[in-house]
């Protein structure tokens, strides 16, 4: 059974939270003791039933306020698939936030008020989803029931958003008009609006494809940790454990080790003492090879005929995630997988009006939130796909050295060729 990750965003108040409680109310995911604690809560919605946004909204001082503060995640599964939800912000301030959950996400499910229509962070977070390459956007049209059900209502926004997502590189958009707070086309299709003929909202979830979007042409293997036993028994024993980015392995593979350039042939494939046929992203294995080569943690397995070549300067887009505003020179250290390295952010190259989708210029340091075009340079060399080839091996953070706080996620847009360089760290 497959799993498929999502995210819920939307402008402040669109229902993000109350349209996961719903699905998870009406799938039958909650345990008897948490209906009774939301229930003796007190809390009401404005239908005077229990407010389902509490099954998401976990911090206090999110139930205090009635927002969304940080990534709520929460797990369900019908019979078709599994299913990891993220529970993004919609305030502004906490963009980074929804940037985080976005980042591991197949699918971004926008909110929009029946009532508002296309609002700023209906735009920003749908173009922050386009920049982090989310294959799948599903455009729920919401509440609905407090626009008496109105097609013409839903057909406005529809036409709205078709508009402005001529500018997002989105390959699949799907547009479906619910209410989370009467349960309208979340699981069930609506009887209130039978002009809509699409799949009800779980419907989609479960028939979205979703291995598709996972790259299974770069065989990208970075090791994590090298396992030698030291006993008697298993002295010979050397094998390399890691997660399967992209790609696929199997017994018998012409693999090289990279930066090192040494070549060898995989001996065999394990997951838990037991030998696979073959492994593929993103399953956590154990490879074994046929000669005893110098690999260490950070070292990469590609396959021989998908050398990748290693860089230490590249362009990147990056969302800014510290109170501190970013400036030319900052030195930080960049964690890619696993490898961590030095690194100056040699240049900020433009930054991104994430609600017009444009470039703007001349920018001298960019501010929380904010997602720009940097120039980085790293101490060690990496081995990087362009973030639109391969998300698993071309995103990173960048980390604070002092406090060691993650301050921006970026995904890798171009490298620079190494032999114009002529400058180091």
């Amino acid at each position: 059974m497959d799993i498929l990750r999502f995210i819920t965003a939307g402008s402040v108040d669109d229902g993000k939270s109350t349209l996961i409680g719903r699905l998870l109310y009406d799938t039958k995911q909650i345990f008897a003791d948490q209906l009774e604690a939301i229930e003796q809560s007190g809390r009401l919605n404005e239908s005077g039933e229990v407010d389902l946004s509490l099954l998401t909204d976990g911090l206090k001082a999110e139930r205090e306020q009635g927002i969304t503060i940080d990534v709520a995640y929460k797990y369900f599964n019908t019979e078709k698939r599994k299913f990891i939800i993220a529970d993004a912000p919609g305030h502004i301030q906490y963009t980074r936030n929804m940037v985080t959950g976005a980042s591991n996400s197949n699918l971004s499910i926008i909110l929009v008020d029946a009532r508002k229509g296309v609002q700023e962070q209906t735009r920003r977070h749908s173009i922050i989803s386009s920049l982090l390459g989310i294959p799948h956007l599903v455009i729920c049209i919401n509440k609905m029931d407090l626009v008496g059900f109105d097609e013409a209502v839903y057909n406005k926004i529809v036409e709205d958003y078709k508009l402005f997502a001529q500018k997002l590189n989105a390959k699949d958009i799907q547009f479906i008009p619910v209410s989370a707070l009467k349960g309208d086309n979340i699981v069930e299709k609506s009887t209130a609006m039978d002009w809509y003929s699409g799949p009800s909202l779980l419907e989609h979830l479960e028939q979205v494809p979703v291995s598709s979007d996972i790259n299974l042409e770069n065989a990208r293997f970075p090791v994590q940790y090298v396992i030698r036993p030291h006993t008697t028994e298993y002295h010979d024993y050397r094998g390399y454990a890691g997660k399967v980015i992209s790609g696929v392995y199997k017994k018998g593979d012409k693999v090289v080790v990279q930066p090192s350039g040494q070549t060898s042939t995989i001996k065999s494939v394990q997951l838990g003492g037991k030998e696979l046929e073959e492994a593929f992203a993103p399953m956590s294995v154990v490879v074994q090879l046929e000669d005893a080569v110098d690999i260490s943690r950070g070292d990469v397995l590609v396959k021989q005929e998908d050398e990748l070549e290693t860089t230490q300067e590249f362009e990147a887009l990056l969302c800014w995630m510290a109170t501190k505003p970013l400036k030319p020179g900052a030195k930080l250290l960049l964690r890619h997988n696993s490898t961590d390295s030095r690194a100056v952010v040699r240049e900020i190259m433009y930054k991104v009006d994430v609600n017009a989708l444009e470039d703007v210029q001349d920018v001298d340091q960019v501010q929380l939130n904010d997602i720009c075009c940097v120039r980085i340079r790293t101490a060690t060399p990496l081995l990087l796909d362009k973030y639109e080839d391969n998300r698993s091996n071309g995103g990173f953070i960048l980390v604070d050295e002092i406090s060691f706080t993650t301050v921006g996620a970026g995904m890798v847009t171009s490298t620079v060729d190494e032999s114009k360089l002529s400058y180091m760290i």
